[in-house]
């Protein structure tokens, strides 16, 4: 059949089984229909608010059955859902406002103006906190249907530090009864990850767009994901390779417990995997339960590999898919043969452009539209991809981008910091590991100071695990500041 709009979506498996549950998170579920009616009323307060087709709804709640809630009285009305972390930090929150230029911000107390300084004047915001209830007096039956043009607007730091939006050029739209990508129709889904970010955010729109019983998690917990998987007999659980590590080192026991003969795929992506973490899983779970997917939220290509071509090929992350090509460039632009390394180059089936556009930044492309995400890697004779480094200072902790220049800003707005630089640490459990190494002029600050000041301008996961202090400039005449090398003097 043709596509269904996500305005439509909820109304369509509501018919079909109006009381079986679309979505779970702690002790709270609510049914198809009750989702429905709960949306369609919701979104008519935020029409009421003032939201318009075409319009940015900024979502700031944590992961709960209120931010789906959010989410599709959005899609209801033609605009696009913009999430971010319900624990930003307020200036950080509102530069991201700005730039989207939000009509409504879900998640937040009062009408707020924004930041003085940080953003566009015209970038005022109207507010609802979490815990929002619409009037009883609106009604709850279906609304006009409207697909929003641009189905999301993720966020992201860019290399200079500052905030990104990465707006989906597809629109708010599903085949209900075609699987989506891994995802099988009216199965059930474990979502353990923050739903502001793209991974879990596509494992929701897509897990319910086909029929699924989406259950998710307030937080990570290892023991309880081990029961969720039991519990609700789940088909596919999204993870990615800090939650694979936490679960791997559970006692037996608790492993052993749950019953996993449900469980068709572990779906894992977002970070580089260890191979021995990898293997292990795979010896745990059996290869053809464990599949890796490699791409970024600008959706120009994607890579999947399952547990039985990796063992074939290991440490590989697959080769493209959906029609996408991929090439290696050498840094004088010229493609690469197979085993070489170089810059990842990507072109998606649809052509040059078409997958998604940024406010707030500009893509890397070469004359012919191939875009790089700054990952460098080889292409073997087959075609597999394997990923060697980041060209970029990105750094990947727990299957989150930090960019060191964010956290850089935020450490040199702390007096008598004269330079520093940040850089990721191999961390067993994390990946790598935020540390920072500052350059103070006069007074050492100690720690502590330090630390309470970043609670003020830093989500905490972007907060430095380490930090070092030096007495000698870290940057050069042009402000430079060469990570790499900082990086390998540590690990030496």
């Amino acid at each position: 059949m043709a596509d269904t709009s996500f305005s439509r979506i909820l109304a369509f498996w509501a018919e079909r089984k109006p009381d079986a549950p679309a979505v779970s998170c702690g002790e709270h579920s609510a049914t198809w229909a009750e989702l429905e009616a709960s949306t369609n009323r919701l979104a008519r307060a935020y029409a009421e608010l003032g939201v318009k087709e075409g319009d940015n709804v900024t979502i700031a709640l944590p992961n709960s059955i209120e931010f789906v809630a959010a989410t599709y009285a959005v899609w209801k009305l033609g605009a696009t859902p913009q999430p971010v972390s319900s624990r930003l930090p307020v200036m950080e929150r509102d530069a991201i406002i700005a730039i989207a230029k939000s009509s409504l911000v879900v998640g937040v107390d009062g009408t707020g103006d924004v930041a003085s300084g940080v953003t566009s004047q015209d970038a005022d915001f109207q507010a609802i906190p979490a815990g929002y209830q619409p009037s009883p007096e609106l009604v709850d039956t279906a609304l006009p249907e409207r697909t929003s043009r641009y189905m999301k607007a993720m966020t992201s730091g860019g290399s200079t530090g500052r905030p990104k939006l990465i707006v989906a050029r597809q629109p708010a739209a599903i085949d209900p009864l075609q699987s989506y990508l891994v995802i099988e129709r009216e199965k059930s889904v474990l979502v353990p990850g923050p739903l502001y970010h793209n991974g879990p955010f596509l494992m929701l729109w897509a897990g319910l767009g086909v029929g699924n019983h989406v259950v998710f998690t307030e937080r990570f917990d290892a023991a309880e994901t081990m029961h969720l998987l039991d519990e609700y007999c789940i088909d596919l659980v999204y993870m990615v390779p800090t939650m694979m590590q936490r679960i791997w080192l559970l006692p037996e026991e608790v492993k052993a417990a749950a019953d996993l003969s449900h469980l068709r795929m572990v779906f894992h992506l977002a970070a580089p995997i260890s191979q021995w973490l990898k293997e292990a899983w795979i010896e745990w779970l059996g290869a053809e339960r464990i599949v890796e997917l490699y791409g970024g939220t600008e959706a120009q290509g994607f890579t999947i590999i399952g547990g039985e071509d990796w063992l074939q090929h290991r440490g590989s992350v697959g080769r493209p898919v959906m029609g996408a090509q991929m090439k290696i460039v050498a840094e004088n632009g010229a493609s690469l043969p197979p085993g070489e390394i170089g810059e990842i180059y990507i072109l998606p089936e649809s052509g040059a452009g078409t997958t998604y556009h940024y406010v707030g930044a500009e893509a890397k492309a070469d004359a012919e539209g191939w875009e790089s995400l700054g990952d460098m890697g080889y292409l073997d004779e087959e075609g597999f991809l394997y990923l060697t480094d980041r060209q970029t200072d990105m750094i990947i902790c727990g299957g989150a981008n930090i960019f060191p220049a964010e956290v850089e800003g935020a450490i040199e707005a702390f007096p008598g910091v004269r330079s520093c630089a940040v850089i990721g640490l191999p961390h067993e459990d994390l990946g790598n590991a935020v540390h920072a190494i500052i350059d103070m002029a006069g007074e050492p600050a100690t720690e502590d100071d330090i630390l309470s000041h970043l609670a003020e301008r830093l989500v905490r996961y972007k907060i430095p695990r380490s930090m070092e202090f030096v007495n000698e400039p870290l940057r050069d005449d042009a402000g430079k500041v060469r990570r790499k090398a900082l990086r390998e003097q540590r690990l030496s």
